[in-house]
């Protein structure tokens, strides 16, 4: 008897820890979410904030504050003005369409360029000097440790001697370089976690070496490309520097756009703040959509 009830407080004592652990680990998960989703929350609710709102740091709607629409107003994008001519609405508009031709280009191009580098590193071995394909991948890499500032003038010169100041095309190729580093070393890994058996297969099976790449190697390491697109768009889209650098009018993108609500007045908070809001949305919804692939992506890998 004393047995069974021994065999009932381990049970019970054991449920007790799981259940312990459970709700500490859920707790942690919900804090870091907190902490991960509060700037958006912030950045949503200021954009319906009066400027007294804004300075008190009200943060819950109908209860620290009325909600407005005058952040929303700045930008054309209100119920009363939605239907009226807007200038300002033309020119967010001009600026969205220019951030999403740049960041898509530039990040399809850096795929497909970044896909096939790295299918070389993982399955050709090559030399250069001293340098082998482990050095070469590193190589690649290092060039984002590279501070933007150090590249202005360079870029500069370069842009005007070619005319490709102010331009989609500039933004575009040096977005490319820009983000190719990232996408050659994460599809290295994803190429070197496929068998190369099933290559050779494929070419025993009569398929050339583009043949097995296109219709084997593709396809299973297409959760990779899709995650690499992804941080590639996301650091095309919120890239600042070199816009703010390298254009002016034409070829002016939504990060220089947000940026120009600061002035020697002050800081228009909530044009900034709805600016803001309409430019992660897009990033959001492709996140939410393209969620499994970026799991999926950040995985390969990890286990072979």
């Amino acid at each position: 008897m004393s047995a069974i009830f021994k065999d009932h407080d381990a049970d019970r004592a054991a449920r007790g820890k799981w259940w312990t652990s459970r709700v500490a680990i859920y707790a942690a998960l919900g804090l870091w979410a907190f902490i991960c989703l509060f700037p958006i929350y912030w950045t949503l609710t200021t954009s319906f904030k009066l400027a007294p709102d804004v300075m008190r740091g009200n943060l819950v709607p109908w209860w620290d504050f009325t909600p407005r629409w005058k952040g929303w107003e700045s930008i054309g994008f209100s119920p009363r003005l939605i239907g009226e001519v807007s200038t300002v609405r033309e020119e967010f508009l001009k600026r969205f369409w220019n951030s999403t031709i740049v960041s898509i280009t530039s990040s399809l191009l850096a795929v497909v360029l970044g896909s096939l580098a790295a299918y070389g590193l993982s399955r050709f071995s090559y030399r250069f000097g001293f340098m082998k394909n482990s050095d070469i991948s590193f190589f690649f890499l290092s060039q984002m440790i590279l501070p933007p500032v150090v590249l202005a003038l360079p870029f500069l010169v370069l842009y005007k001697s070619l005319a490709l100041l102010d331009t989609l095309v500039g933004l575009i190729l040096l977005y490319t370089l820009m983000v190719l580093p990232i996408v050659i070393w994460i599809m290295r890994d994803q190429f070197q976690s496929i068998p190369v058996e099933l290559e050779e297969a494929a070419l025993v099976d009569g398929l050339g070496i583009w043949g097995a790449f296109m219709r084997i190697v593709l396809p299973i390491a297409l959760p990779g490309m899709v995650a690499a697109f992804i941080l590639s768009l996301v650091l095309c889209w919120n890239e600042y520097f070199f816009a703010a650098l390298l254009t002016a009018t034409n070829a002016t993108t939504l990060p220089v756009m947000v940026a120009s609500q600061t002035g020697s007045q002050g800081i228009n908070w909530w044009a900034m703040a709805a600016l803001s809001s309409a430019a992660i949305l897009p990033l959001v919804i492709v996140a939410i959509f393209l969620e499994k692939y970026i799991i999926k992506g950040m995985a390969a890998g990890a286990v072979k």
